[in-house]
Parts: C-alpha cells; structure tokens; sequence
C-alpha cells in the first residue's frame, strides 16, 4: 500500500518558481568570463518535477506566474504540452520571466546565478484559480527551493490543510540552494511540512539537515519517528533507498549513463517516484523508475530535456544497464 493519496483523487501540485535555464557550455568557475551559453531551457525546480510527473501519466497541476514573453511562453508551452494543468500559473504583463544561468565545475558542482525576487516568478499568489485547483488536488508536493519566495509560502501554506481535509497526501524535497536565501520563516514553514509529511525526498546531507543529527540511520529514525510517513534517499549514481516506520528498506541500484548535464535529475526522480506511487505501484517498482528516471534526464542538456513518459522508461530500463554496487 502507498503512503500517498491515489492518483484518483486529484492532481499532484506543485507551487514555485518557473524559470528559464541558460547553460554555459564551458567548465569552470562562475561566470565573471564571457562563456558560450545555449538554451533557453525550460526550468525550475518544480516545474522540472511537475513535468516529470505529467510525464509519466499522472495528473498534474502547476502554481506559480511566468512573464508575458518568449521565454513564458516556452514553459507554458512545454508543460501543457506534458499533460500539466496549467490553469493555476499566472501570465504577468509587467515583469519578465524567471531565470537561472549555470555552470559547471570540473568537480561536478554548479554555480547558479537566479533571477527570481526580480522576475514574474516571485508575482503570483493566492488567487480564484489556484484555490479552485487545492480544491481538486489530491496530492501536494513541495520543493525547499520554493520557500525561499514570500508567495510559494503563502499558497503553499494556505492549500496545506485544504488538500490535507479531502484525504490528499504531502511530500517534500529539500531541494537546499545555497544561492537562495531561506530565512526565518521559511524555516518554519519547512518544520512544519517535515513534522507531518507522508513522503521526504532528501539528497545526500539533506538527510543528516533535516533530521538535526548525524548518521544515516539515526537521521531515519528521527525524522520516521518525528512524522515523516517514508523517507526516499536519492543518492545519485549509488542508487536510492526507501525506509518506512515498520523498519522495513527497499534499495535500488543506480543506472549506467554517461552525464552531459545532472540539473533536473532529483527532480525528475521524485516526479517519477510519486506518480508511480499514487499509481498503485510497489515501492520497488517505483524506485526502479525514479533511479531510470534520474539517470535518464542526465543523459541530454537542460534540465526538463530528458523527462520521460513510462513507456520510455520501460525502453531505458530494458536497454541500460544497472551501476555495480551494495548496500
């Protein structure tokens, strides 16, 4: 059984930013050269996810405000044609589209430079349209890049108990963004969805962050412990682990790919990990296309380039092969 509400009974949300990506195509230290850059990319950390999710089959709805502009109508454009609702996402006339440049380092790691605060991404709120969508959701999912915008937390914080008293479920990904500023209330938002999620999707160190404690297993057990229904611990080219409050651990080994761009991958994993969940499908099974899902979106540059419907996981997983390893 699934700790999360069935697909049946609404949409998966997602509230946050909507951004455009421009990627350098060069390795180094951040951007004080002039660089060769590609895209624009549609992007966001939620809008990557919810793609994922209209993606693989499940229904979805996106919050959130893009500009009046090219770079709006790309993302619209890509998410309407993913099977996202995007009747809840405002077009702002006055302020441009989000946006995020990145460039990678020769160790892997990513230097980001946002515009958010100052974008249509930070200009939307609680509107008719986004309270008429909780009303119909089944599922709200939350990124932590999201709670660093005033708005996310207010929508965020007012389609909680609306989506919790028709039944629906709650998952949460830290997300952490050392570029984005969290503040006080941000934290408290984020207690407040980690004391009572049914689903957290950590990273790495975001565990051991979360939990307040050190070690894996003790960081499980608190967080299990303090409300968390399942724990998801995404841990890139190692594979994944699933752990629920009777103790029990599913684990999945990771698949074998050659990287061009990892932006987006924890996204597209969590989007495929939840709609195969309220799909009805096995933790096992689930973990299997969330790992295929992550693996796969690496494989082609830009963040939403590699998302995936199910058949084409299927394909991925038959003709890919899984990454040696133990746990």
């Amino acid at each position: 059984m699934s700790t999360l509400a069935p697909d049946a009974l609404g949409p998966t949300i997602c509230v946050g930013e909507i951004l455009v990506e421009i990627v350098a195509t060069t390795v180094g230290d951040g951007f004080t050269d002039a660089q060769p850059l590609v895209g624009p990319y549609p992007s966001g950390a939620p809008a990557i996810f919810i793609d994922q999710c209209g993606r693989f089959g499940g229904a979805a709805a996106m919050i959130g405000a893009v500009g009046d502009d090219d770079f709006g109508r790309v993302n619209l454009d890509r998410l309407k044609r993913d099977g996202v609702d995007v009747s809840a996402i405002a077009v702002d006339p006055d302020w441009p589209t989000g946006s995020a440049f990145v460039r990678y380092r020769a160790d892997g790691s990513r230097d980001f430079v946002y515009n958010i605060a100052t974008s249509a991404a930070a200009r939307f709120g609680w509107t008719a349209e986004v309270e008429a969508l909780a009303r119909r959701a089944g599922h709200l999912h939350v990124m932590g890049s999201a709670l660093s915008m005033p708005e996310a937390r207010e929508v965020i914080a007012r389609a909680l108990p609306i989506v919790r008293a028709r039944g629906g479920t709650v998952s949460l990904d830290p997300n952490l963004r050392k570029e984005l500023r969290q503040g006080a209330e941000a934290g408290q938002l984020f207690a407040t969805l980690l004391s009572e999620c049914d689903l957290l999707l950590p990273s790495g160190e975001e565990l051991e962050l979360a939990a307040g404690t050190d070690g894996e297993a003790r960081a499980v057990g608190t967080l299990l412990t303090g409300g968390c229904g399942e724990i998801v611990l995404k841990r890139g080219a190692a594979g994944a682990s699933a752990f629920a409050p009777d103790g029990s651990r599913v684990d999945a080994l990771a698949f074998e790919v050659e990287e061009l761009d990892p932006t987006g991958a924890g996204d597209c994993f969590g989007g495929a990990y939840v709609t195969a969940r309220r799909l009805g499908l096995p933790t096992e099974a689930a973990l299997t296309y969330a790992c295929a899902a992550g693996a796969r979106n690496v494989t082609v540059r830009g963040p939403m380039e590699g998302a995936a419907t199910r058949a084409e996981l299927d394909a991925f997983i038959a003709a890919t092969p899984r990454a040696p390893g133990a746990f």
